[in-house]
Parts: C-alpha cells; structure tokens; sequence
C-alpha cells in the first residue's frame, strides 16, 4: 500500500480518494493497478481569487468542500468510480452563480516503462503524433505501458500528461468541462485490436533494422554475384551509416520465372544458375561483408510438382481431387495436417541454423488478399478439404512452428504480417505496406501514396507491437521530390528502413537520400489508434537531454501545388514564438507563433525543424539525418558566461554533416573550433552569418567515424 497522511479518506471501487488540508495535496491511489497520482488541488474564480479545498463539514462525508476568502463553503467536489475508472465533478452550492477553475496538478506513479501519448480520437484530425525520447505534447491524454499492454487514461478540458506529471482541469461554469476523469485501461491493445498482443522481445530486437533486397529491381532475375556486387556498393557508401541486413529473394528452384506460385517453395533447393555456390556460402559471403544475411521464403506452398508428388497427402485439394492453388503455389500445405506442419519448422530450421541465415522475410501472412493463408484457411470450402476439419487455429499454429523453426535468435518479419492475427504474438517484424513496385515496372506515384495510407492505417502498433516495414525506399526512377516523399514516409515515424535500387547506379544526390534515413531512429507512435487517410502534417517530437524541439512534415498528397498550414495547438506545443528551417531546399524560414503554413509543390513534402526562440545563439538543423539533430547531435551546451555554444555530432567516415546555428541580432561570432573524441582529424568550415542570421558549420574529412565538438565563441 502507498501511504499518504490525509484528513478525508474515501473508498470507491479499485480507487481511494485521499486529501490533505493543510497541504491541499490529493491522492488518488489504485493499488491493484499500481497507481498513485498525488498533487495539489487548487480553485480560482474568474476574477482570480483563490479559494481553498476543505473536507467536509456538515453529514455528507463523501465530498469535498470550496471555501470561500471568509472560510464560507461556496462548492463541492464530488467523486464517482465505475470499475477502474474514478470521476471527479465540481459543483456550486449557493443560489448565486460564480466562474472559476479547479486544478488538479502534480506528480504520477505508473509503470516504469510507460510513455505519454494520446489514446481518444479527435474528430477531424490533421497531424500524425510521432515522439521519441521523453517527450512532451499538450494533445496527449494518457500514458501507455507496452509491457503490460495498459493505458492510464485521462479526461479534462484542460489537460497536459506528461511521463511523471500531470495538470487537469474542470471548468465550474461549464457543464461539459465540470467534471474531469482518470482510468485505468487494462489489455488496451488486446480487447482493441491485437487479441495476441506480446510486446517487442526487445533482446532480439531493440531497435528498427535498415536493409537492402533485390527484388524491386532484379524482381525474379537477381544472382547471388548481383546481390554481392550491389553489397560492395553498400558496404561503402551505407554500412557507415548503420545499414544492417542483406536480404535474399527470389533464390528457390524455379525461382526465376514468375509467378510465386511457380517457385519451389519446399524443397530447400536454391536456383542452380543464380545461386551455383548454394545458400550458406551466400550467407557466409554476406556476413563476411559485414552485413546480417537475411532470407525471404513463401512457405505455404509451392510450385514444385516433384515435391508435390513426394508429398501429395500433405496438400490440399478441391472435391474433384485437383490440387487448390493460392499466390503461395499452384499446390497449397494443408495447415491441418502434421507433417505438412513440421516440414515447414524443419525446412526454416535448415536455412537458420545449417544456413546461417538471421532475418527471415516470411511470406503470405494475415495483411494479405484472399490469396495469402491466414484468408485463405478461414474459408469454409477450404476448411472442409483440411486432413483435420477440427483444427484450430490452423494458420496460427503454422506461424507458431515457423518461429520455432528459425529459433528465438533470429529476427522474424512476417510480410503482410498484421496486428490482427497470430505475428503479432511470434513475429518481430510486420510488412504493412503494399508492393511499392510491380514486376518489370519502375515505382509510382500511386505506390508512394499507397505506403503512406498503410504507414499511417498501422502506425499505432509500429514499435510497441512489431516494427512496421512499409516496403522499400525506392528514389532512383523517381522524381526529386517524390524521393524526399517516400524517405520521410518510411524514415521519420522510424519504421523498418530498407533499400531496393541499383545502387551502383545511384547518383550522389539519391545516395544522400538514403544515409539521410540511417540509422533508423527510436520513433514511437504518439496517437494509439488507426488512421484512414492520408493526414497532411506529421509531427515528430524530439526530447533529448540537452532539449526538445519538433519536426514537421508537410505532405502535398495532391497533384497540384497547394499551400499547408498548421497550428502550434494542432502539433501540442507550447504557445509562444519558434524559428524554422526546412531540410529538404536547406532554408531558414524565420520565426513565427500561434500558426504558420508553407507552399508545397504537388507531389512534395517539406521538413521543418522547429525550435523555441531562445533569443541567443542556437541550434537549428542538421544535414545529417532527416530528423535534423535526434540522430546525430549527441549534446549542446551554452554557457551564458562565457557566451560560448558547444555542439557535439557523431561525424561519418569521409562524409560531411553541415550544421546551421542561428545568430541573433546582438551577437557576433568570435572563434569556431572543432575537437573530437579520437584521434581522427576533422576538417572545419564555416563563413560568417548570412543575412537571416544563419551560421553554417560544415564537419569533413574524417577517417573514421568520431565524435566532433564544435565549440563557438561570441561576443554581445
């Protein structure tokens, strides 16, 4: 039990209400849900007297009294609990009537791994809530635990909730503001959305992974020499920059002749012309390279005849005897029979632990068409053909041996994986978003549209349930601004970062692009609920222990040009002034407060850092990594007595990261140095502030990736 003096004690339901006179300190307290929200209770009329909270004094002993400047109680609060929710109402007592606002404001005890966020849907909504690190928004509503799938959930009018803090408010003179809630919602995911929900098995994977597959150029074609040669090329120009996986596709017998359904999905039997040295020694080739080899496979069928014959008993077929075909195989695995079962946690057993392989891209999961297995198997004809009609569970307990199979060390990307079945519970990694190209054709415009629709439809699960996987950044066949589209799609909500051009055909500027997106950053949802279309303004609040600051994507999903406004209340800032700077044309856009909008071209997105006007010499972007700073700024300092400004960046390997600092009026710069962490030699530019104020500091030339201070003198 947590132990608060009180002088009025109140039992209702999972709750406690306790109070302190004395102290006007509240205690809420939930024991069986290991809550305890504690803070001061305060009242202010319109005309800004402040009134005190009282126990009760007369023979109702289950409220709490207003009292007046002449100790005259002029209110009550009363307090409701319906199971683990507990309400609090604010009332007059008197004939007169009178405005003022109650506050309840202080400190919250919850879960240790519980992060802010929004929890209620709000009609009308504009902005994806993005956040990483220990974030603050004034839209957020409630604290969520993943390990234990609940939220503690709040209800006021006014309401700010932060990790370990919180302030609401009721309105007295406003029906619909007069009472205020907090509630204890348990399984929030689960009897939701996800009924197998299981939280991230962070050991296995703590963070978003990066790669590059061949399929959306090679499609059905790719070597095993095409994928090496297209890994030298990463290996310089990415592996710096933190990509992580080398994924096969397309390797099975038969494989390189489309469609799926033709591939020998079963027999453990690599192309011979594409694949002459086999699969270990590709697995061994690619480690040796530096990257983790990965391995895709459509495992719920095949289009082997050979193999179907071996194992005729093991496949399913219509009433007339002929074989059923899905997009898996002209031969589809009945789920229900136990060889059938086994053979798929053998056969991915092999590529694991006799292979080496260790990210496994599992195809035909849940998220797919009628044609994919968990649809597939649900239907009643195809129920009725099962060894086993009274299976249950058929798909689930083929995703339960697939896991298995691969081991509990190996990362598991479920494509078309969703929340709504089984991967949730076994799978790390979920491919959410469409195909972002089809066979022989180069990307759209219509398939960047469709990843941000999925991105946005199952955001709200990325990072808590599995890591997201919209499909490939694809930037060499399309135009400049729909690449900076589909890098800030995929990369700013920190979802599974992989590449799929011919990066030896690259240009420069298409290659930045990518680094740009690496490492993928540690980006949580803000908004745990679905989207259904695409929302035009994103927001990615940034914490880090040297300050807070936004950055906002302002998406033209239109195919004309079109001006996007936004408001500070819309991004849950706080009121006052902020400077931008846009990352994609490197422009400072000055400052503005309360609201701001941008002209976007058709098919474009811009990327705002915003920062609070300190009025001093600050930090404003970074060239680095699209989120302008949470990646790459390890630490600012400003020392005002010194009036110096100390950064701190982690510097690539013969790459240059170009800082911009703003210099108001009233300073001028003295000195600019640069020292590092090694013994790795960084070569410093910068000229004077331009007209805007705005300083440019450019990092290169280092042999090594280091960490880099630049260290700023000014002068007042």
């Amino acid at each position: 039990m947590i132990e608060v003096v009180t002088c009025f004690l109140l039992a209702l339901g999972a709750w406690t209400v306790q109070f302190n006179e004395e102290s006007q300190t509240l205690s809420l307290v939930n024991n069986r849900g290991n809550v305890l929200l504690e803070g001061v209770l305060s009242f202010e009329t319109q005309d800004g007297e402040k009134w005190r909270v009282v126990p009760p004094r007369d023979g109702v002993k289950e409220r709490l009294g207003i009292a007046d400047a002449h100790n005259e109680i002029q209110g009550y609060i009363v307090f409701d609990a319906q199971g683990e929710r507990l309400e609090a109402t604010v009332y007059h007592r008197t004939r007169q009537f009178y405005r003022g606002v109650l506050t309840f404001e202080g400190k919250t005890t919850f879960r240790d791994d519980a992060f802010p966020c929004r929890t209620r849907p709000q009609v009308g909504e504009r902005v994806l809530s993005l956040s990483t690190g220990a974030t603050r928004s004034l839209s957020y509503d409630s604290l969520f635990s993943p390990k234990d799938d609940v939220a503690l959930r709040f209800d006021a009018a006014s309401l700010s909730v932060d990790k370990d803090a919180f302030r609401i408010a009721g309105r007295i003179d406003e029906p619909a503001e007069a009472t205020w809630s907090v509630a204890l919602d348990r399984d929030y995911f689960k009897k939701r959305w996800v009924p197998y929900y299981a939280p991230i098995n962070r050991e296995r994977l703590p963070r978003a992974l990066s790669g590059w597959m061949s399929w959306n150029v090679y499609f059905d074609k790719a070597t095993a020499e095409d994928n090496l040669a297209q890994a030298r090329v990463a290996k310089e120009y990415l592996q710096p920059f933190g990509l992580d996986v080398w994924l096969i596709e397309s390797w099975q017998g038969n494989s390189d002749s489309l469609p799926v359904s033709n591939f020998d999905n079963l027999s453990l039997k690599a192309n011979e012309n594409q694949f002459p040295k086999g699969m270990k020694a590709l697995a061994d080739d690619i480690r040796a390279l530096g990257f983790t080899p990965g391995l895709w496979t459509a495992p719920f069928g095949t289009g082997s005849e050979e193999f179907y014959n071996a194992h005729k008993d093991w496949f399913l077929h219509n009433p007339d005897g002929t074989p059923m075909s899905t997009w898996n195989g002209r031969y589809t695995i009945d789920p229900s029979n136990d060889e059938a079962v086994a053979w798929l946690r053998h056969y991915h057993d092999v590529a694991s632990h006799e292979w080496g392989y260790e990210f496994f891209k599992i195809d035909g999961m849940s998220g797919g068409n009628s044609g994919y297995s968990a649809h597939f198997f649900e239907k009643p004809n195809v129920r009725a053909a099962f060894k086993n009609p009274d299976c249950v569970a058929p798909f689930e307990r083929c995703v339960r041996e697939l896991r298995a199979g691969i081991g509990d060390d190996r990362v598991f990307l479920a494509c078309q994986g969703h929340f709504t079945g089984p991967e949730a519970l076994y799978a790390d990694a979920a491919r959410t978003g469409a195909d972002i190209v089809h066979p022989n054709q180069p990307v759209k415009w219509e398939n960047v549209l469709q990843q941000a629709g999925r991105t946005l439809n199952q955001n709200f699960v990325n990072n808590i349930v599995f890591i997201s996987d919209p499909d490939t950044v694809l930037v060499g066949d399309l135009p400049l601004e729909e690449a900076r589209v589909t890098a800030t799609v995929v990369a700013l909500p920190g979802q599974q970062t992989f590449f799929g051009d011919f990066l030896d055909k690259l240009p420069a500027d298409r290659m930045k692009i990518l680094q740009q997106t690496l490492p993928v950053c540690d980006v949580r949802p803000g908004a745990l609920y679905p989207y259904f279309n695409n929302l035009p303004v994103w927001d990615l609040k940034v914490s880090r222990p040297f300050g807070d600051w936004d950055v906002v994507a302002l998406f033209n999903w239109t195919d004309e040009d079109a001006q996007i406004p936004f408001t500070l209340a819309e991004i849950g800032a706080k009121e006052g002034e902020y400077v931008a700077y846009e990352f994609w044309t490197s422009t400072y856009l000055g400052a503005f407060a309360e609201k701001t909008s941008l002209h976007v071209p058709a098919h474009a997105v811009r990327l705002l850092a915003l920062h609070p006007r300190l009025n001093r010499p600050q930090f404003l972007s970074s060239d680095r990594h699209l989120t302008q700073g949470a990646v790459d700024l390890l630490n600012l300092d400003w020392n005002e007595e010194e009036t110096t400004l100390a950064a701190t960046f982690k510097v690539i390997e013969k790459n240059a990261t170009t800082a911009r600092f703003l210099v108001p009026e009233g300073y001028k710069i003295v000195s600019v140095d640069v020292a590092t962490d090694s013994d790795a030699k960084v070569l410093l530019d910068y000229k004077e502030p331009d007209a805007d104020g705005v300083l440019a500091v450019k990092l290169s030339g280092t042999s090594q990736t280091c960490d880099a201070t630049v260290t700023m003198k000014f002068e007042k």
